[in-house]
């Protein structure tokens, strides 16, 4: 007789019955879970699937044969045997009860057409309540995005367990006693005043419309919901719209593999800015005398000062022949082209295909050379791949999470609750940044390290886990090469000797190396924090090495995942959007990569790698590229040295935008090309997991703005493309021919369902969560070692410019603003420009937060608010680089890592000053648009 052990026992089925059926439960099923699966409806309230059960309301009563009291269903598993029964008159009685308890305190008006409770209460025919009312507290209105109506409250704590324990922010209590209990904000603050970080999880979570989306959008029957992405950053959460009348009015999250419901208060609150009055409706032709200089601006508001509307032929026509003629007279490197990480993989492609067969060479790229281009190129130069080893909730099964260079709270909040939530599981935390944000709150160690010193930090971590013996040998040998000459390398850079350099106590430095070098699993995440330096690619190097001597890869819960920015710029690298590489990081000046693409694309390919972002910029003042098309990037902000790059876009010949705002770099345009909205078009995007998901068009765009997809399509063939793509699936197979990595993804089954991970290289493949389990893409199948030494800033402090600029991005705002202040919610939180500052430092300064300061560095200069940050580190200065009255890109430096071509974003001299000019804002009025489809409905 074989024996079974308590695991598999534990994993086994449990039979019972279930209103006299005979049925199992699953491993670890409750009662209600399992009563669902077989199609048995049972009332509830409390409960709510991937929340914590809490057995509160009591509208779940079940009875258990045998046992005197009825159970609550949402929090009794099932034992072998057992008879339950939801049906019967004691057990209908119970519920009813309950649900008319809770009905005598809701109002005669609801704030929402689908309350849970009233639709229980009609099923089970509960009637007018029979008991008076208790006190009904007034409404909460004091959030801009989220109404307060504790009148409806039933005190589920659905909310609380949503923020506490989901979302892990801990803004949401239950205080009070007897018949004052009820839910608070922090400390009884008003919602507006409190900590409160607008994720609408608690909204989500409501069963009554005691919290509710502000503006009453819950009384509004919506004609339409339509699944589809998240627009902001690479975490990718799936989300479903709610539409009335052609307009958005409210977002939810949806179940998808990446966020599971989750939002954040992007996703769920970012989405107005689609109806915004300033939306581009018209092609617009520049005016003849209307004068270009790198100090020129506009009113958004105002365009017709500047451009004349114009037909969709006079300005493809326009705009494509002059591009053409340029081409034609000076030769292909003339043209470049900018390609977006905020469009569609289908968008990508035909972009990066336009300007390779269409300008005649690889003069393209986007936003990744502003973010992650050093983290690719030292990932796909130590195994060959530029995509993440593990995704992000893989976290789950890590015993240490090592993070460095990144701070999820802001950048990529759904990924940090997945964070907190491994934490709150056991999970050890090791978070390395020059800034203490408040993910550091759940950090077994904070790691506050001297800005630019990351090699010195992990070279020190190294040397102590190979000389403390603590290395893998076993996976050096059989999976690795280059070890060697790495040993030696780190072999003077002790923890004592790094201690001072990196500002982190060498025993501190001897703990964590221990504890990530030992772990059963360890996964390492990082940002741009990482990247974003001239010695960016030397920094992604040590963290690769970091893994590769200890093993940590190729097992659930190890690994490396860079965090990506944007929503597509996974997709739209591995579509080709960069100037070295083909799709899927084929090679342009490979031969055998060259023929395949020329074979697919009938057409001879310059075998030159093109210039980059920042190089295309200087190629334009020294005029050697005379014409550019653009399309939903903003180098006239996202450029360093901004002041700069507006020179060179004012200096074009010839200037083509396809944008959606008109935004600082259509100042510049010669034809501008109105396009669509993320939610105005269907399309794939790829997100930092390496799940290609589909988006859907949920709404008509205004006015004749056209879908890019379309517009792409008609500058090909007025440059002399025979291209007759229909529709992006026809884009998205021919992309399946010459990308391995997504060859086995058919559209049907994105259709279907919505997410599917590469690498998937046959039609039936589930994808690969995580790889590199047996071997590496390498020639050889082993990863490459490359060791990495201190290279310093290329601009240090010094007594004119004595401390140290740090930009990065809010919570609130996106990339260069253009979307998320032109959204209500997100511009009525974060209105203003602001740099943050050690307290500290703004005493020395004699500058008292709120007030204004001036920042100069050897580039430029800018006023804005001072904000008090006691996670700041001295001498150093952060400001979001979104304030297009305040842009931290006229400060920054355009020196570049030699390998990734990276602009050193994350380090230049400033000098600050007390007072200077108050930013006059711009006119961007991001008014939400409920009232208006209040008033027509």
């Amino acid at each position: 007789m074989t024996s079974i052990s308590k695991e598999e026992r534990a994993a086994m089925p449990v039979e019972f019955k279930l209103n006299g059926r005979d049925v199992a439960a699953h491993a670890g099923e409750t009662i209600i879970q399992a009563a669902a699966r077989y199609g048995v409806e049972i009332p509830h309230l409390c409960y709510k699937e991937g929340l914590r059960p809490d057995g509160n309301c009591r509208a779940c009563m079940v009875e258990v044969k045998g046992e005197r009291v009825l159970a609550a269903s949402c929090c009794r598993a099932p034992t072998r045997g057992m008879e339950v029964v939801t049906d019967n008159a004691r057990v209908l009685a119970s519920q009813k009860m309950v649900l008319e308890l809770l009905l005598s305190d809701m109002p005669r008006e609801r704030h929402t057409l689908d309350s849970e409770l009233d639709r229980w209460a009609g099923k089970l025919k509960v009637g007018n309540p029979r008991f008076a009312p208790r006190h009904q507290p007034k409404a909460d209105l004091s959030h801009h995005g989220i109404a307060v109506n504790l009148d409806s409250c039933i005190q589920c704590t659905r909310c609380l367990r949503a923020c506490r324990e989901e979302q892990v922010n801990d803004v949401i209590g239950y205080a009070f006693r007897g018949e004052h209990s009820k839910i608070v904000f922090d400390l009884d603050d008003p919602m507006g005043e409190s900590t409160c970080v607008a994720c609408g999880e608690c909204v989500q979570a409501c069963p009554t419309g005691a919290l509710m989306p502000a503006g009453k959008v819950g009384l509004i029957k919506p004609d339409k919901q339509v699944h589809s992405v998240c627009p902001y950053c690479g975490v990718g959460c799936q989300l479903t719209y709610a539409i009335k009348d052609n307009k958005i009015l409210y977002v939810d999250g949806r179940d998808g593999p990446s966020n599971h419901g989750r939002l954040c208060v992007k996703g769920r609150y970012g989405f107005d800015y689609v109806h915004h009055k300033q939306r581009l409706t018209k092609p617009l032709i520049r005016k003849p005398g209307t004068p270009k200089h790198a100090d020129f601006t506009m009113d958004p508001a105002r365009p017709l000062e500047h451009f004349r509307e114009a037909s969709w032929e006079e300005a493809l026509d326009l705009a494509a022949g002059k591009l053409k003629a340029i081409r034609d007279e000076h030769g292909k490197h003339a043209l470049a082209g900018f390609g977006s990480a905020k469009g569609t993989n289908e968008e990508a492609y035909l972009f990066q295909k336009l300007v390779r067969t269409g300008f005649g060479s690889n003069n393209v790229d986007h936003c990744t050379r502003l973010c992650h281009a050093s983290s690719v190129a030292a990932l796909m130069e130590g195994i060959n791949s530029g995509a993440v080893s593990n995704q992000v909730n893989d976290v789950a099964r890590a015993e240490v999470i090592f993070l460095i260079g990144a701070n999820p709270v802001s950048n990529h909040p759904v990924a940090a609750t997945w964070i907190k939530n491994a934490v709150k599981r056991g999970a050890k935390l090791i978070y390395a940044d020059p800034r203490r944000s408040e993910l550091s709150r759940q950090a077994h160690i904070m790691l506050q390290f001297k800005p630019d010193t990351d090699v010195a930090l992990l070279n020190a971590m190294m040397h102590t886990i190979v000389h403390e013996g603590l290395v893998n040998e076993d996976f050096i040998k059989s999976r690795t090469v280059g070890y060697e000459e790495l040993r030696k390398n780190v072999a003077g850079y002790s923890p004592e000797a790094m201690a001072p350099v990196c500002g982190i106590p060498a025993e501190t430095i001897r703990e964590v190396a221990r504890l990530y070098a030992t772990a059963k699993s360890a996964m390492i995440l990082w940002g741009m924090g990482i990247s974003q330096h001239i010695h960016g690619t030397d920094n992604a190097r040590c963290l690769i090495a970091l893994t590769m001597i200890t093993g940590q890869i190729g097992r659930p819960g190890t690994g490396l995942h860079p965090l990506r920015g944007q929503n597509n710029v996974q997709g739209a690298s591995d579509s080709g959007l960069i100037p070295m590489v083909f799709p899927d990081y084929q090679r342009v000046d490979d031969a055998e990569s060259r023929a395949r693409f020329e074979k697919l694309w009938g057409t001879a390919l310059d075998p030159k790698p093109g210039l980059t972002v920042v190089e295309i910029v200087h190629a334009v003042l020294d005029g050697s590229i005379r014409g550019m098309y653009v399309m939903g990037e903003n180098p006239a902000m996202s450029d360093p040295d901004a002041h700069h790059a507006r020179e060179a876009l004012a200096k074009l010949e010839h200037l083509v935008v396809q944008e959606i705002f008109l935004t600082e770099t259509c100042y510049y345009a010669d034809v501008i090309l109105p396009a669509t909205a993320w939610p105005e078009k269907v399309g794939t995007v790829t997100n930092t997991d390496r799940m290609v998901q589909l988006g859907r068009k949920a709404i008509e765009p205004p006015g004749d703005a056209k879908e890019d997809f379309w517009l792409i399509v008609q500058l090909a063939q007025r440059m002399g493309l025979d291209w007759q793509y229909t529709h992006p699936r026809d884009v998205f197979n021919e992309m399946r021919q010459c990308m391995d990595s997504i060859a086995g993804i058919t559209w049907e089954r994105l259709e279907a369902q919505s997410s599917v991970t590469y690498p998937c290289v046959k039609e039936g493949d589930p994808g690969d969560p995580v790889v590199f389990i047996e071997n590496f893409p390498t020639a050889t199948g082993r990863a490459k070692f490359v060791a990495a030494d201190l290279i310093s800033a290329a601009e240090r402090p010094d007594a004119e410019y004595p401390m140290v600029l740090i930009t990065g991005r809010q919570l609130e705002h996106w990339h260069t603003g253009s979307m998320t202040r032109r959204a209500g919610t997100l511009d009525y939180i974060e209105p203003e420009p602001v740099a943050s500052l050690h307290p500290l430092d703004l005493d020395a300064l004699g500058v008292p937060a709120g007030t204004t300061l001036t920042i100069a560095s050897r580039r430029g200069e800018i006023s804005l608010y001072a904000r008090a940050d006691e996670g700041m580190p001295r001498g150093a200065v952060f400001v979001p680089f979104c304030y297009y009255e305040a842009a931290a890109n006229k400060l920054t430096n355009p020196v570049l890592d030699p390998f990734g071509k990276i602009p050193e974003f994350k380090y230049c001299a400033v000098r600050v000053t007390a007072g200077g000019v108050t930013p006059e804002k711009m006119s961007f009025g991001g008014g939400s648009i409920l009232a208006e489809v209040m008033t027509r409905t």
